[in-house]
């Protein structure tokens, strides 16, 4: 055997070469890819008029068009500065008080009630008084998005805590662990995969609950680019909004379940992911 041979790189898995993503890793992209390739065949025929929906390649144009003036890197900006700022208000929030209530019964009579009252109002619902209480400036969108984000994160984060083995808990104390180690070595690392539930479901409800929050007298973000394009009926940059929502939601969600494999890569249910 020649040494190229030995150094030549195997085939560790069917169809697939160092250097090169696996087959399996492009999979999910596929329906999102024939849906591009067809949107831009239909509009390229005739089948879908530009007055209905531009196609692909001309939205391409626009957003590399916009990059270029810097008009879409400062809606991105404010946009996500707006999302991040709405998940750690409200996402922290509910995540202290998921814990408080979950580890302390007496904190939970107090105050889950109420909490499941005001959960069933639609956050939405609140935008009139939303505005009466904080006008149309900044703190009226963050309200409303740290509101969304809120009760998924609290009530998943509430649920992983009740629900951890009991088993585990005696074996914690069994070895010497009692407060606050056996919260950070047993209680907070069992309700870990329901807190990335509840971060995921609070994601999706950001994006959404911004695209409605930036539509109120916004001056900048994705939601008054959008609303500005279809004043002037410029449809390309309608969609493109929305194309960016969607990216921006995929892009969220992907980074936390990139960190929810990293941070639970203990668990055999992860251990192969």
């Amino acid at each position: 055997m020649s040494l190229t041979d030995t150094i030549k790189p195997a085939r560790t898995r069917a169809g697939w070469r160092p250097g090169l993503p696996p087959l399996q890793a492009l999979l999910p992209y596929a329906v999102p890819a024939a849906i591009l390739i067809l949107w831009e065949i239909a509009g390229a025929t005739g089948l879908v008029r530009e007055t209905v929906m531009p196609r692909p390649s001309v939205i391409l144009a626009t957003a590399v068009q916009m990059m270029l003036t810097g008009e879409l890197f400062t809606h991105l900006g404010v946009s996500a500065a707006r999302a991040l700022a709405g998940l750690l208000i409200g996402g922290g929030i509910g995540f202290l008080l998921g814990v408080a209530n979950g580890v302390s019964r007496l904190s939970e009579t107090l105050t889950d009630s109420t909490l499941q009252m005001v959960r069933n109002i639609p956050h939405l619902a609140l935008i009139p008084l939303v505005i009466l209480w904080f006008g149309i400036g900044e703190g009226a969108k963050l309200f409303l998005v740290a509101l969304g984000v809120f009760f998924p994160i609290y009530l998943n984060t509430l649920h992983g805590i009740r629900n951890v083995d009991p088993q585990l808990i005696e074996m914690g104390r069994a070895y010497g662990m009692n407060g606050r180690r056996l919260f950070f070595r047993v209680v907070l690392p069992g309700a870990l995969p329901s807190i990335f539930v509840g971060l995921r479901y609070g994601l999706g409800i950001m994006w959404l609950t911004l695209i409605v929050a930036e539509t109120l007298s916004a001056s900048s973000g994705l939601g008054y680019m959008a609303m500005k394009a279809r004043e002037f009926m410029v449809l390309d940059v309608v969609v493109l909004s929305i194309l960016l929502y969607a990216a921006l939601g995929k892009l969220a969600d992907t980074l936390t379940r990139a960190l929810e494999r990293r941070a639970l890569k203990w668990s055999p249910a992860y251990a192969n992911a």
